[in-house]
């Protein structure tokens, strides 16, 4: 018999909005979001495809698929979380490339695939998973903290590796644009997590 899990409701609020306008993942703070099916308008992960790459080991790299991963969500206590298990102060959001920071929702990054995310202005973002931590990230992390290697790749620093424990099941999860709109500094969410089971 599969054991079924009924679904809920959770009220949240939008604590940080952020957007990555140039070259890479890393993202800075904005007022507001216009976001369409295509994504977050100018931001790096923004379009209907992307290009695979190590997450997707079924396909050669570069095969183009659907984007799953335009827009990139944590909570405000997870951050703090990450925080402490890297021993610094604090943990600014855009440094791991995020497009939203939510406050008031209990374990984020456990939200299950179909979790649907009604804002107040009337945007509805569908998560597609858990973000897991990478190097890459962490990298970023040890760069804007000044901390490198002899070679200067970031991404082998101890901050780099420490990130992966330090994340794990808190690295928040990406979302696809359901309902395009504005979401706006200080907007309330609505989280629909539907009913669940395990097959």
């Amino acid at each position: 018999m599969i054991e079924k899990v009924p679904g809920k409701k959770i009220k949240g609020r939008v604590s940080s909005l952020l957007k990555a306008e140039g070259k890479d993942f890393v993202s800075q703070l904005v007022d507001s979001l216009t976001l369409t099916f295509e994504g977050i308008e100018g931001d790096f992960h923004a379009g209907i495809a992307r290009k695979s790459g190590g997450r997707e080991p079924w396909y050669r790299r570069g095969t183009e698929m659907r984007n799953e991963r335009q827009v990139s969500i944590l909570s405000e206590e997870e951050l703090i979380e990450i925080a402490g298990g890297l021993n610094i102060e604090k943990l600014e959001p855009g440094w791991v490339g995020t497009n939203l920071v939510l406050e008031g929702i209990p374990n984020l990054s456990f939200l299950p695939s179909r979790t649907q995310l009604f804002f107040e202005g009337g945007v509805t973002l569908r998560v597609d998973g858990y973000n897991a931590p990478c190097r890459l990230a962490g990298g970023s992390i040890a760069k804007h903290l000044g901390l490198s290697e002899p070679n200067g790749d970031f991404t082998k620093t101890d901050m780099a590796l420490a990130f992966k424990d330090a994340a794990y099941m808190k690295r928040g999860v990406v979302a696809w644009v359901e309902k395009e709109g504005v979401i706006s500094q200080g907007e309330k969410v609505s989280v629909r997590v539907w009913e669940q089971w395990i097959y």
